[in-house]
C-alpha cells in the first residue's frame, strides 16, 4: 500500500475553486475498519447512503497513466481522495467481486462494488484534463465485510479475479469488466 486516506470531513465540496483545501491532517500510515461501517474516523463511516461504498480503493498506476496522457509531473494519489492506494494491483477488475487485503496483521476482507468516478475536482488538484482522464480507471468503490487494520507498506491482495499487475493502469469500461478499446489514430 502507497497510500491511506480517512478524512473527517468532506473537502471538494460544491465547485471546483482555485486552489485546493489542507488536507495533510487526512494521509494515515493506518486506518481501522468495521465491517458494515467503514473506515474509524471518516467522514462516510456508518452511513446508509455509503453501505457499499464504504472505502475506495485505486491503483497509482492509474495516475502514473494519467500523468503520462496529459504530459504532467507524478501526481500525489491522495489528492484523488481514494481511501486506499496500491502498487501493482488490477483494481478495476475487482468490481463486483469479494478480495481480501492483508498488511500482516490479518486480512480485510472487502466487495468491490462500482467505479470510483472522478470528481471535476480533479482539473483543479491534479491537472486540466484529469476529470475526463480518470473515467474508467479512478479506483472501485467497496464495502467493509470485516473488521481489521491496514497499513502502508508492504500487502497481499488474495481474490479469485485472474489479476494482471500489468493492466493495473487500464481504463475500462464503467458497464463492462474488460478494458476499454483502443481508439482508432486519427
Amino acid at each position: 500500500m502507497v497510500g491511506l486516506l480517512a478524512s473527517p470531513v468532506h473537502r471538494y465540496g460544491g465547485r471546483p475553486g482555485a486552489a485546493p483545501p489542507g488536507q495533510a491532517g487526512d494521509r494515515r500510515e493506518r486506518i481501522e475498519l468495521r465491517a458494515g461501517l467503514g473506515i474509524v474516523g471518516d467522514r462516510y463511516a456508518g452511513r446508509p447512503a455509503h453501505r457499499d461504498a464504504q472505502v475506495t480503493v485505486l491503483a497509482v498506476e492509474s495516475l502514473e497513466a494519467l500523468a503520462g496522457d496529459l504530459g504532467a509531473a507524478p501526481f500525489d494519489p491522495l489528492l484523488t481522495r481514494r481511501n486506499v492506494v496500491l502498487r501493482g494491483a488490477e483494481v478495476e477488475a475487482l468490481r463486483g467481486s469479494e478480495f481480501a487485503l492483508d498488511c500482516g496483521a490479518g486480512a480485510v476482507l472487502l466487495r468491490g462494488g462500482r467505479p470510483a468516478n472522478p470528481c471535476a475536482w480533479m482539473d483543479t488538484v491534479l491537472a486540466p484534463g484529469a476529470h475526463r482522464g480518470l473515467r474508467g480507471r479512478g479506483g472501485v468503490r467497496c464495502a467493509v465485510l470485516s473488521d481489521g487494520v491496514l497499513r502502508l507498506g508492504p500487502a497481499v491482495l488474495r481474490t479469485t479475479v485472474p489479476l494482471d499487475p500489468r493492466r493495473a493502469g487500464v481504463r475500462r469500461s464503467p458497464t463492462r469488466r474488460g478494458p476499454v478499446p483502443a481508439r482508432p489514430p486519427g
